[in-house]
């Protein structure tokens, strides 16, 4: 088993004066939910996720030597403005991973970072920036040991998103990604993602994920909050035994290419994460009256046309339209002449599944 010592370096080889890289890292979708964590950022229980392909975090990152004076130094950039309300989130990014990446007070670095969507749309950004900063430090930590491998240097940047954002490990590498300890899953660890291992069936090749806008709004509870409020939730440990055994079955389906049983667990999952929401004390709502129309629209429309088009949901009111690329000319008219009045200024975003983190 690997353990967090295994990402602490013993020393480095080389040393480097100044450099930049830039990447970019997509958001990600989960099918079976995360929801609830431990210290460290270690998940309750274990999720699955489809790593989208056009959602994602540009973040470029140059850095140059500096005068120890023991503080971490850094200029955070968004769209290429100073974006100073998100500083405090990198500082505290930086001290959990400190101990992993001990070149950090050696450097000022310049993090200048933008989304290719929307601002505050409700797709996690989160997720897409965590990962882009943690593999353009990985880059920093593979020129002062250029000997370290390639799987090193992604389970490690996974594992380092994971302290700045959980999911944001799903959101290194792969296009189907499972993160969390379960049994039947080899080589799976709390401690970061890895690819899905099985062979993925044709049917959910080049799956396709429309994301409708609903609401863009700041959310009235934040995940954060959200996660805290499943301790001493009534319903917590029966909902975790119930993501260890969807993940199972999801598993299964994924080689299988049975559409009605994803489509079944994947609804079932969305709907059981809410349900946490509307169960915890304090109890909350994220779905908006929009949300549950687009979720009826869906249902009557695949009972009647047998499209097998799904719904899920992140934390929030937005809907991820979920189908086989075969379907998506029938999907995309339903949106257009049913859904997209239910969005926030019409606005949705067409995506299908991506492989993960690259270098630009």
């Amino acid at each position: 088993m690997i353990s967090e010592k295994d990402f602490i370096p013993s020393g480095y080889t080389h040393s480097i004066e100044k450099g930049d890289f830039k990447w970019s890292a997509p958001s990600n979708i989960a099918l079976v939910k995360y929801w609830g964590k431990k210290d460290n950022q270690i998940p309750a229980n274990p999720s699955i996720s489809f790593t989208l392909n056009q959602c994602k975090t540009i973040t470029s990152l140059s850095f140059e030597k500096k005068n120890p004076d023991g503080n971490f130094s850094f200029d955070l950039l968004f769209e290429g403005k100073p974006k100073d309300d998100f500083k405090p989130k990198i500082q505290k990014f930086f001290e959990r991973i400190e101990t992993y990446l001990p070149f950090l007070k050696e450097y000022h670095f310049t993090i200048n970072t933008e989304n290719t969507f929307p601002h505050s749309s409700g797709i996690a950004s989160s997720a897409s920036g965590m990962a882009a900063l943690a593999v353009n430090l990985m880059s920093i930590e593979k020129e002062l040991n250029p000997e370290m491998t390639e799987d090193y240097f992604n389970q490690k940047a996974s594992f380092l998103a994971r302290l700045g954002s959980g999911s944001a490990c799903r959101s290194v590498k792969g296009n189907i990604v499972t993160w969390g300890n379960h049994k039947e899953t080899e080589g799976s660890s709390d401690l970061f993602g890895i690819e899905f291992s099985g062979s993925v069936h044709t049917n959910f090749k080049n799956y396709q994920d429309t994301i409708l806008l609903v609401d863009k709004g700041e959310k009235q509870v934040s995940s954060t909050v959200g996660h805290d409020l499943m301790h001493n939730h009534p319903y917590a440990e029966k909902r975790f035994e119930q993501a260890h055994v969807n993940l199972s079955k999801i598993k299964t389906i994924l080689e299988s290419g049975d559409l009605q049983e994803f489509i079944k667990i994947v609804e079932s999952e969305a709907l059981t994460l809410h349900a946490m929401m509307l169960t915890s004390m304090p109890y909350y709502i994220l779905m908006k009256p929009n949300t549950l129309e687009i979720i009826n629209r869906i249902w009557k429309f695949r009972n009647e046309t047998n499209i097998p088009v799904c719904f899920t949901l992140d934390a929030g009111a937005n809907v991820h339209i979920l189908y086989p690329e075969n379907v998506r000319d029938k999907v995309l008219e339903l949106i257009k002449n049913e859904l997209v009045g239910f969005c926030q200024n019409s606005q949705y975003i067409c995506d299908e599944i991506g492989f993960g983190a690259k270098k630009l």
